[in-house]
Order: C-alpha cells, then structure tokens, then sequence
C-alpha cells in the first residue's frame, strides 16, 4: 500500500473558491472583512507565516494590516496596540503571532484580544463554546483545518477510533473535541509524554493525528494498516546533503506512507488549511457585524 496525499493546497484552494464569494456578498452588505496580523520580534519564520497570511488576504479581496514590533517592544506597549484595535470598528480579526518573545505572556495577551475578533480561535470565551459542543464559532483554524481536510478527501469519521498525539491548547486538545463532536463522533483517545505504551496505543487508531513537534516520531510500527494520518507537525531538522543544510519534516516517518491508507504532507498538508480557516474565521467575524 501507497497512502494517497491528503493534500492541503488542493483542499485549501478549494475553501478559497467558495469564499470569494462570502467576501463579495459582505461587500455589497458594506462590510470588507479586515484582518489586522501583529508580529513581535524577527523571527525568519514567523515572517513567512504572516506573509503568507496576507497573501491569501489578497487573493480573498480581504483587507489586511500588517503590524510589525521590534523585539525589545514592552508588554504593555504590546496590550495598547490590542486595545486599539480591539476598538477600530472597521477591523474584524485580530492574530497575535506566535511566539512572542519570552518577556511577555502569550496566553495573557490572547486572552486581551476581544472574543468576537479572536480568528485564531484561542480566546477562553471560544474554546469554552468549542467545549459545550458548539462549533459555530471562531474555531481554532489548525484542528478547523484538519477536519475540513478529512471532509474534503470524503473519510469517514464516524465511529471510528481518533488518537490525538499532544494534548495543548492550540492543537491537541481542540482536536479532540472537533473530532468527538457531533458530525464527527469519533471516539477519540488523547495521548502525551506520560502515555504509557504509546506505539500501541497509536496503533489502535482509524485516525492518527499527530502534534508534537518531535521530528519522525511516528514509525511505520506505531500505524495500522489501512489508518489515516494527519501530519500537524512541522520541524526544522539538520540535512547536510542538500545546500542550505536543513530541510522541513513533520513529526511523522515518511515509511508510514507504506502502511497508512492516507498522509499530509509536510510542508504542503496541514499549514495551507490553517491559513484557509483563519480566512473564514475572518469574514464569519465581518458578517456577524451586519
């Protein structure tokens, strides 16, 4: 067996089609979703993520401000530009990048952006909606991503068993919720470092998603045949083969490909679809100001 790719790019060109025009019909309402991205520090990596955030703005027709802070910005220098965003009317979404820098608190900071602007999904107000089983909210656009990638290549989620490999509040535990949910209803088991028999445990699952940012964690042993692996993982890892000396892998083998019935691909899965939900978060913001 060869896994088919569970391809991000195809799928999120796809959320991309139908929502121009979701944004279309916001503008003729006299709303132009806005999208205000903050970065703190110059983190090469993080400017990549940001500009490919704004790119996809543009090709929505979404208005986006890019705010970019030297790294020495204070906290409260910080906690003043969301607030003043938080009160310009004409900006729907508000994304803090991650990480910040070590002085500041990124979890005190998310909690100050207002939960009807919160497009990550990461605020208390929506991860507690997300817990009482609603998913008509700002959902957290990764774990959103991954279930709209399983939706896409038609697999079924139904009964079947889901391990969840990490359990933070950004990936593994909203995942597990989207997955449990209705329309999902998986029966999902969350695993961590403290999981006993971890490869057997993974070795249960219909559906393996896999968010620890442990670079090829996951072997060809630790996957039953015919399972669908998700991929969330993406790590920088020495390669002294090839020019630049690095090269990106997830946290899963590629040998899985050889027993898995579907894998993401890192890059090119799990990171497309992230930006593609943070684009409907988006506008689900601008239209609930209609």
């Amino acid at each position: 067996m060869t896994a088919s790719r569970l391809d991000g790019r195809l799928c999120a060109s796809a959320v991309e089609n139908s929502l121009k025009v979701e944004v279309q019909n916001c503008m003729d309402s006299g709303v132009n979703p806005h999208l205000a991205v903050v970065i703190v520090g110059d983190d090469p990596a993080s400017h990549v993520y940001v500009n490919n955030k704004v790119k996809a703005c543009e090709r929505l027709g979404i208005i986006s401000t890019h705010i970019s802070l030297p790294s020495n910005t204070t906290e409260s220098e910080l906690v003043t530009e969301i607030e003043r965003l938080n009160a310009d009317a004409s900006i729907h979404g508000i994304l803090i990048q991650s990480p910040l820098p070590k002085h500041m608190d990124e979890e005190g900071i998310t909690d100050l952006i207002s939960p009807s602007k919160d497009v990550d999904g990461f605020h208390p107000v929506n991860l507690g909606r997300l817990v009482q089983g609603r998913t008509d909210g700002m959902l957290p656009c990764t774990p959103a991503g991954v279930i709209e990638m399983l939706k896409w290549a038609n697999i079924e989620t139904e009964g079947k068993n889901a391990v969840i490999l990490g359990r933070s509040r950004i990936v593994g535990m909203p995942m597990s919720l989207l997955l449990a949910a209705k329309g999902c209803d998986s029966t999902v088991t969350i695993t961590h470092s403290r999981t006993q028999n971890l490869a057997e445990v993974c070795k249960q699952a219909d559906i393996l998603v896999a968010a620890v940012g442990i670079p090829e964690l996951v072997k060809k042993d630790w996957v039953k045949q015919g399972a669908v692996v998700v991929d969330v993982g993406i790590n920088r890892v020495e390669d002294l083969s090839i020019e630049r000396g690095w090269r990106l892998t997830g946290d899963v083998d590629p040998d899985v490909a050889e027993v898995a019935s579907w894998l993401s691909p890192v890059p090119g899965g799990v990171g497309p679809m992230t930006i593609a939900m943070l684009m409907i978060n988006t506008i689900n913001a601008a239209k609930s100001t209609i």
